[in-house]
């Protein structure tokens, strides 16, 4: 196929649910449905882990966490392993970058020819997430529920310069970057918490109209130690006042999700303003979902379908129009598809990546067989969380805990486990197998703890960074992060 620009949307914490085109029938998304109906929407794509740096690692480089050790919150992209954007500068492409990466620091060689007012991890990352089998109390906790709130963020004041500085870089010096195609990778926020957020976007909603969803967590009660020591660090739900302050913070996230709605609306208006538009393939995606109270659970780390499914939209020049596709893909087929679309030849390496392009996929029958994979060892989490996604299935495991299994086509809600149901045995065995062959759930959770205590001794222990304070959230470039 011919080669094309790539101009990338990544928003934060944006689950699949809270998209019109994904059948949500209270979120406003016009912008994103639009884009949608004019490309290819993944339906069933996911985070290569629910968080934002190791999700964020794994679009760089093609790998998963237990593949690169960036594990956590912690073990940000430094550029030791190469990623795509090593490729593209071998081969004489331009990579710009307009807002939030979350990689170690704006030094560290990660392939990037520009970064325009990035964010990188700040005071080392969540270090008070090392520590996974008795880990701290984390009173940032309160914060999602103090800041449902009308008026501006430090985010969604950082989003809105992200998208002056993108409809600048289109205006101004797009031009500039040489005779082959280019990309353009704009990252925003939104909607990631705090729930604050302008209110003419509040005023887009009525509360009547939102609903919680019902779901109990597991009653499992081999899973349930590993679901209380979560629930301990992520206790965001017990700071809500009632249901009301619940389906409040919920419409909050729905108006946050609409604000990035319109930044990603600007930004395509700002590629067709260019000229360049007929030339450049879209890819608009999340990093992560987000809860949305579900299961009384809010944030991410999870891997539940709020938690790990995320929009994935590619539009553009040679790329069908109005089209789903149910085959399982995830943030590890970005690799591949930035080369495939600017036009790069795949070296043996490359192919020897987990990955494949999504412009492929998208042009083939619905693949029964294609497995996309998800880990999580990070903050709470007693031990290694992993999921594969194949077909109607869904298998969640939890090390040394058991394990989940769903039948998405009839139960989309995930309310039905079916791994202790006999007549599921051979799929819930057939999944057991399939995931060893990915990794090696025991011997990934011994690494990923080894790393984290390294660092944690390096830092001096956890009595040392309990008493400096946690950050809410890190914040924008230039700001200080709100210490708790």
């Amino acid at each position: 196929m011919t080669a094309h620009n790539l101009l990338i949307i990544m928003v934060d914490e944006m689950a699949a649910q809270a998209v019109g085109a994904y059948g949500n029938r209270i979120v406003k998304t016009p912008n994103i449905d639009r884009l949608a109906a004019r490309g290819v929407r993944f339906t069933n794509a996911y985070a290569s882990s629910p968080i934002c740096v190791p999700a964020r690692a794994a679009f760089a480089t093609g790998q998963y966490p237990h593949q690169t050790g960036y594990w956590d919150n912690v073990f940000a992209y430094d550029g030791r392993v190469r990623g795509w954007g090593h490729r593209l500068q071998e081969e004489g492409h331009r990579f710009t970058t307009i807002g939030k990466l979350h990689y170690k620091d704006s030094e560290s060689n990660t392939g990037i020819d520009e970064q325009i007012l990035p964010m990188h991890i700040y005071g080392g990352g969540d270090v008070f997430g090392l520590e996974r089998e008795q880990p701290p109390a984390r009173p940032q906790s309160a914060s999602v529920a103090a800041e449902v709130m009308a008026g501006d963020s430090q985010y969604t004041r950082y989003d809105k310069k992200i998208c002056a500085l993108t409809e600048d870089w289109f205006r101004s010096r797009v031009a500039d970057q040489g005779d082959k195609p280019w990309v353009c990778f704009t990252s925003f926020i939104a909607p990631h918490f705090p729930f604050t957020v302008p209110q003419e976007y509040i005023d887009l909603y009525n509360l009547a109209d939102v609903t919680l969803a019902s779901k109990p967590l597991t009653n499992k009660p081999s899973i349930a130690p590993w679901w209380e020591l979560l629930r301990f660090g992520y206790n965001f739900d017990d700071f809500f006042e009632n249901d009301e302050h619940r389906r409040l913070a919920l419409l909050h996230y729905y108006a946050l999700s609409s604000f990035a709605d319109e930044n990603v609306g600007r930004v395509l208006m700002a590629l067709e303003a260019s000229g360049q538009a007929d030339d450049t393939v879209v890819l608009f995606l999340s990093d992560h979902g987000d809860n949305m109270g579900s299961r009384g659970l809010w944030g991410k780390s999870t891997m539940y379908e709020e938690s790990v499914r995320v929009p994935l939209i590619l539009a553009g020049p040679q790329i069908a129009q109005g089209v789903e596709c149910d085959t399982p893909v995830g943030l590890i087929d970005a690799y591949q598809t930035v080369l495939d679309i600017i036009g790069v030849d795949f070296t043996d390496e490359d192919k020897a990546l987990p990955g494949r392009s999504l412009r492929s996929i998208a042009g083939e029958p619905y693949d029964s067989e294609r497995q996309v994979f998800s880990e999580y060892h990070a903050s709470c989490a007693r031990t290694g969380l992993l999921m594969l996604r194949q077909g109607r299935f869904k298998f969640i495991h939890y090390t040394g805990f058991g394990s989940e299994l769903f039948d998405l086509e009839v139960d989309p809600e995930e309310l039905n486990d079916l791994a202790d149901d006999p007549a599921f045995a051979d799929i819930l065995a057939k999944f057991e197998r399939d995931l060893r062959a990915i990794v090696d759930p025991e011997e990934t959770d011994k690494q990923a703890k080894a790393d984290q205590r390294r660092r944690l001794e390096e830092l001096g222990g956890m009595a040392s960074i309990v008493a400096a304070g946690g950050v809410t959230h890190t914040p924008p470039p230039g700001e200080e992060g709100q210490r708790i």
